[in-house]
């Protein structure tokens, strides 16, 4: 099931939610709806399912207007944030209730239900209420409830966004696994950016009703197409700056932009992510003035440090490897010098990405 929106506009009163949204979603495809509050990724979720019409534009799946079907003929699953789960019924219920409202023989129902269960992994819990399941397992009997009648689309409301972190990263690998399995056309709406950019065949980012970038999940991050979507995904060091011949110029680091080998400067926004600046020890030709480490924070992959230094406005935050963090012995206070392996450059005259 492919799913089309053809220039899909919705206000509520005088406030526009969606404008102009033009998406192609393929067969089979896990997409992610990524923005900020407010970006009108929810609404656009809910017009998929059928739950609210959109004023102007078209829906179209298998190339097959449904613009105006109702929810319950959409053959759509949906996956709430807070489980929607009927307290009084026990999982199994649960997962049948679907099934039991379209009047399935009762053998057809039990084998789906168990059937089900070992998908999501839930196998001897079929008695249990739900008040009885962590919320990690209370997210899954939904997932297994919207699976439960076949739907041709799978569509999830931040549904990872009530759990604790290490749950929700053991929720999106298994969903990623799952979908892999299922290949059911899924749309999945989330604020987190590392979510999306792990469990995403595309990532389509959002702002303020409209869509910025639809990409795999490393287009996104290695090519953002605006100022917006790299401010946005990851975090960032952020620079007022300039181009001009052949080169950008960010507070004190100097680097190559061919783009613009024009003589007249040009404002540029410019943005370096931690992992692309370098920390070293003595100067060089590629270094610049030094900063002073003020921060040193242990992660999961290595080590992030804060720099600070008179010429910069504000701290700029480098990512170190746990071999590159071992081989320096960085201490606070210390000085040390950067270097930047690479910049993201918007200018603002011609709006173009480096």
């Amino acid at each position: 099931m492919s799913i089309e929106l053809r220039n899909i506009s919705k206000s509520f009163g005088s406030l526009a939610i969606l404008r102009d949204i033009n998406l192609r979603i393929p067969s089979g495809a896990l997409v992610a709806l990524l923005g900020p509050s407010g970006s009108g990724k929810t609404t656009l979720l809910r017009i998929l399912a059928g739950l609210e019409t959109p004023d102007t534009g078209l829906i179209l799946h298998e190339e097959k207007e449904t613009t105006t079907r109702p929810a319950r003929e959409r053959n759509v699953g949906f996956v709430f944030q807070h489980y929607a789960l009927f307290r009084h019924m026990s999982v199994f219920e649960n997962i049948a209730f679907g099934l039991r409202v379209r009047r399935l023989d009762r053998r057809l129902i039990d084998k789906r239900v168990r059937e089900l269960l070992g998908l999501v992994q839930l196998t001897g819990l079929e008695q249990r209420s739900p008040a009885q399941l962590s919320g990690g397992q209370r997210q899954r009997v939904a997932l297994a409830r919207a699976l439960a009648t076949q739907p041709q689309v799978l569509l999830l409301d931040e549904p990872f966004g009530a759990l604790d972190a290490k749950v929700r990263q053991e929720l999106r690998r298994w969903l990623r696994r799952l979908h892999t399995e299922l290949h059911v056309c899924s749309v999945l709406v989330t604020h987190d950016q590392e979510e999306a950019l792990e469990v995403a065949d595309l990532v389509v980012v959002m702002s303020r009703g409209r869509i910025e970038q639809v990409g795999t999940p490393q287009e996104i991050f290695e090519r953002p197409a605006s100022a917006f979507v790299m401010d946005f995904i990851g975090k960032v060091n952020v620079f007022a700056g300039r181009v001009e011949r052949g080169r950008v110029h960010a507070g004190d680091f100097i680097l190559p932009y061919p783009e613009y080998p024009h003589e007249a400067p040009s404002p540029a926004r410019v943005y370096i992510r931690p992992h692309e600046l370098q920390i070293q020890r003595t100067p060089d030709e590629q270094t610049d003035p030094p900063a002073t480490i003020a921060r040193l924070y242990p992660t999961i992959a290595g080590v992030r440090v804060e720099l600070e230094c008179e010429r910069w406005a504000e701290p700029l935050s480098a990512h170190l490897s746990e071999e590159r963090a071992n081989l320096l012995q960085l201490k606070r206070g210390e000085s040390v010098f950067l270097s930047a392996r690479r910049a993201h450059v918007f200018v603002e005259a011609a709006a173009r990405g480096a």
